[in-house]
């Protein structure tokens, strides 16, 4: 069952089911909470009302064409949602069939392209299923071999990943500073859980689903229980080392949450992250983490003009973030793809319509964010240091690795024997997750120190000082996980610096030393 994705996702989601700990008082945890969080369905009604399909059209960034282009979305039967002037980006609706096409002929406009293959719906509540509980037993060895080793926190004896990049040792040295912020863009983060409340900015979350930031109070948190993700993330980047479940890699620094799944699907569109690029960057966020890819495109070919117009509006914005001082991490996904391959065959896009098989040159035709100028790509590792049998890889793609869980291969010796990674969940609990989701917010946790020990670093700087504080085990001699005498990854490069682990796995001691 190690291939079933978290709710709401896709492939750069987590991989395995969550087994989830509710806080009990048995342990000095709070009482568990009723529902996941207050109700933040902000941007239903919205998605609702929105005829035909979303677009984004880029254009110069001068205040007249933006205007023109403007002129020209309402003759031609759209509607405007949001304009990102600074960038030249306008988010906009339309039933018409030939929108994007008339769109590009438009003077001043550079790209115009569809978002989604199907049209706009109202949104309705999916069922997920049910989560494995952890028993109050198994809930109880834990504390008790937390206690018996000296950690902090509860349940920290089966956090293995904090101990494989020394970030218990760091966080007694520097556990970060509380002006540095790490933005999760994601499904939402429970602020209400006791692990998360502590260290979190609410004047740096929004909810951005339809492109445009709505800023009221609970709008940034997940729509259910279900919508677990962003909780997850956050946890591993920053819970509190307060006594209380887990302690993140980063537990002195701020976290904020920018929601960007789509209430019926939970797919990230572009207009979405579009929108929390520009509020992360214009809210003075230093970090952000992406766990997922722009939907409904596994991969955004640049020969075909509506994917190409998601690639612009999206590194537009990014782009942006960074010239406003945001370095941004993400996922390099879980399909063991190797990036810097000549052929992937992707049989999964568009996912919100009907998938087509298509075989792609990963050199032209993008994961987006992860592929995007300066964005930081982190490869997943277990607890023996290894590649995560499910990431993705790539010589000259991949920076650095980061532990994101293997619970097939790699087994860590704690109490509980699971080799995903323990993190907290709405509803005041915690749960399991593995994938390269689990990974890029460790080392977003590391560049958090990185950046709490070095305010004036700028992106650049930030991911230069991640890279060389980083340790790489060097390419295996053999990469046959499963025995078959068949090699399931190759990896190439030499010991420096090579497409399992890029520049080598993030080291928080390292970092605040």
């Amino acid at each position: 069952m190690d291939h079933l994705r978290s709710p709401r996702s896709r492939r750069r989601l987590a991989l395995a089911v969550p087994v989830v700990l509710s806080l009990t008082a048995s342990l000095g945890f709070l009482p568990a909470a009723a529902q996941a969080a207050p109700d933040a369905r902000a941007g239903r009604a919205a998605a609702a009302e929105a005829p035909g399909l979303a677009y984004v059209v880029n254009t110069r960034t001068d205040h007249r064409t933006i205007a023109s282009v403007q002129r020209a979305i309402s003759r031609t039967g759209g509607t405007v949602v949001a304009t990102y002037d600074r960038i030249g980006v306008i988010v906009a609706h339309s039933a018409e069939p030939g929108f994007a096409a008339a769109m590009r002929e438009v003077r001043g406009v550079r790209s115009a392209g569809a978002t989604r293959t199907a049209p706009l719906t109202a949104a309705a509540t999916t069922d997920q299923g049910a989560v494995q509980p952890l028993t109050a037993e198994q809930a109880a060895r834990t504390a008790r071999a937390s206690g018996a080793a000296g950690a902090g926190e509860p349940l920290e004896a089966d956090q293995w990943d904090l101990r494989a990049i020394g970030a218990d040792k760091a966080a007694k040295i520097n556990p970060g500073s509380s002006r540095v912020t790490v933005a999760v863009i994601d499904t939402g983060v429970d602020d209400t859980h006791p692990d998360l409340a502590p260290n979190f900015s609410a004047s740096q979350s929004a909810n951005c689903v339809g492109g445009k930031a709505d800023t009221s109070a609970g709008a940034w948190r997940p729509y259910t229980a279900e919508d677990y993700h962003g909780t997850h993330v956050a946890g591993e980047i920053a819970a509190a080392r307060n006594g209380i479940g887990v302690a993140g890699v980063a537990p002195g620094v701020k976290v904020s949450s920018i929601k960007v799944s789509d209430p019926d699907n939970g797919l990230f569109y572009p207009e979405n992250v579009v929108c929390a690029f520009m509020f992360a960057a214009d809210r003075g966020v230093e970090i952000t983490n992406n766990s997922y890819y722009v939907d409904p495109w596994l991969y955004n070919c640049m020969d075909d003009p509506d994917q190409r117009a998601i690639v612009d509006a999206v590194n537009r914005a990014q782009l942006y973030a960074q010239r406003k001082g945001t370095l941004h991490l993400a996922s390099a996904g879980n399909s063991n793809h190797d990036l810097d391959s000549d052929a992937i065959v992707d049989d999964s896009s568009p996912d919100d319509s009907t998938p087509v098989t298509r075989t792609i040159d990963p050199h032209e035709c993008y994961d987006v964010p992860t592929q995007l100028p300066g964005v930081v790509t982190v490869s997943a590792t277990g607890v023996d240091k290894e590649k995560s049998y499910y990431s993705s890889y790539g010589e000259g793609v991949v920076d650095v690795a980061a532990p994101g869980g293997d619970g097939r291969y790699q087994i860590p010796d704690t109490p509980s024997k699971n080799g995903r990674i323990l993190s907290t969940m709405p509803n005041n609990a915690y749960g399991y997750l593995q994938g390269t989701s689990m990974a890029s917010p460790h080392a977003a946790g590391v560049a958090a120190l990185l950046k709490s020990k070095h305010p004036w670093a700028s992106p650049a700087q930030l991911q230069w000082l991640l890279k060389a504080q980083a340790d790489n085990p060097g390419c295996p001699d053999s990469y046959d996980q499963d025995g078959d005498g068949a090699q399931d990854a190759t990896c190439e490069g030499g010991a420096r610096v090579n497409g399992f682990y890029g520049f080598g796995i993030v080291d928080a001691l390292r970092a605040v030393k």
